[in-house]
């Protein structure tokens, strides 16, 4: 009996001496944290203090004119297109990365996804695909200040503060154009500008450079308070054709900006251009003027929800291209 009970003992020993099982203690949880250093938009990418800025918009338009598309006078559009800003602190400053995709659809045949923009900001410093100044035009949709694509890979260096800007960019003009014979892509341009505001009152002078035609556009934008609303004056002139500005030798504009309500604003606006036809060898313009004029009117249906209809008429010397043209936009934004 003893050496039973021993053998029961020793059997039944390992089964008394095992380990009990305990659950893993969760991992605890790290919740979105808002990051208030850039703005309410943005928050933290959880397990860094990189902050991020997702936002966008979808924008539905009917848009008129002759021809609109192929034969037809008007056509329905679409553009959906998404952003992401990426924040953080080193010791050059704020480090920023922007990258833009945007969709465009006039049919469900004729359609594309592409990137829209894509660069690095530091120090003042920005390199990558990104918009240039000449894309920065007055608000109404009257006037036409630029020439070909706005958007291009570029480095920059712009220095400002909250009333003082300045800089300079190296933009490559890889697009199709050719206001030479001979010319193609793959050029280079040289833009500057200088901007500043004061109270009710701001300005900008901008300078194009394109290497390949060796001309220059030099471009001047003001703005005023004046009464119930926002003046604007501008005046682009060119030296000869080139990327940045051929439209015409040169041409003045005015825009007023008038906020009626909460809800409503109209900006009638007025462009005359000098000069429009190219010489033949495209090294300068010749005769030929035209002018536009138009209203904008937007109204804010509802938070992040607009509706903008412009209408413009075109009239130059060259008679087949009078007409009148426009849009009528819906615009949601997130």
């Amino acid at each position: 009996m003893f050496m039973g009970a021993g053998m029961l003992l020793v059997v039944s020993s390992p089964l008394m001496a095992a380990d009990a099982i305990v659950a893993a203690e969760p991992e605890p949880a790290e919740y979105v944290r808002v990051c208030d250093a850039y703005g309410t938009t943005y928050f933290y990418i959880p397990g860094t203090e990189t902050c991020l800025h997702i936002g966008g918009y979808l924008r539905f338009e009917t848009r008129f004119g002759r021809d609109e598309v192929g034969s037809s006078d008007w056509t329905f559009w679409q553009r959906a297109q998404v952003s992401f800003i990426s924040k953080s602190e080193t010791e050059w400053g704020t480090l920023t990365g922007w990258l833009t995709y945007r969709g465009e659809a006039g049919s469900a045949s004729d359609n594309v996804v592409f990137l829209d923009e894509g660069f690095i900001d530091i120090a003042g410093f920005r390199f990558g695909m990104q918009y240039s100044w000449w894309d920065d035009d007055p608000s109404g949709e009257t006037d036409t200040v630029a020439s070909n694509e706005t958007k291009h890979n570029s480095i920059r260096y712009q220095y400002e503060t909250d009333n003082f800007a300045a800089g300079v960019s190296v933009d490559e003009l890889e697009d199709e154009y050719e206001t030479k014979p001979g010319e193609g892509p793959n050029d280079i341009g040289i833009a500057a500008q200088i901007s500043g505001k004061s109270g009710g009152y701001s300005g900008y002078l901008l300078g194009g450079y394109d290497t390949d035609t060796e001309e220059i556009a030099i471009r001047v934008i003001a703005y005023a308070d004046v009464g119930p609303g926002q003046l604007g004056l501008y005046g682009v002139w060119a030296s000869g054709a080139n990327y940045y500005y051929e439209d015409s030798e040169w041409t003045v504009g005015t825009q007023y900006v008038w906020e009626a309500t909460d809800r409503w604003s109209f900006t009638p606006g007025f462009q005359y251009f000098h000069a429009i036809d190219l010489d033949a060898n495209g090294d300068g313009f010749s005769g030929g003027d035209a002018w536009t004029g138009g209203i904008t009117i937007d109204y804010q249906i509802a938070e992040n929800f607009a509706a903008k209809l412009s209408t413009q008429y075109y009239d130059s010397d060259d008679a087949d291209d009078d007409q009148l043209e426009g849009f009528l936009r819906l615009q949601r934004n997130f």
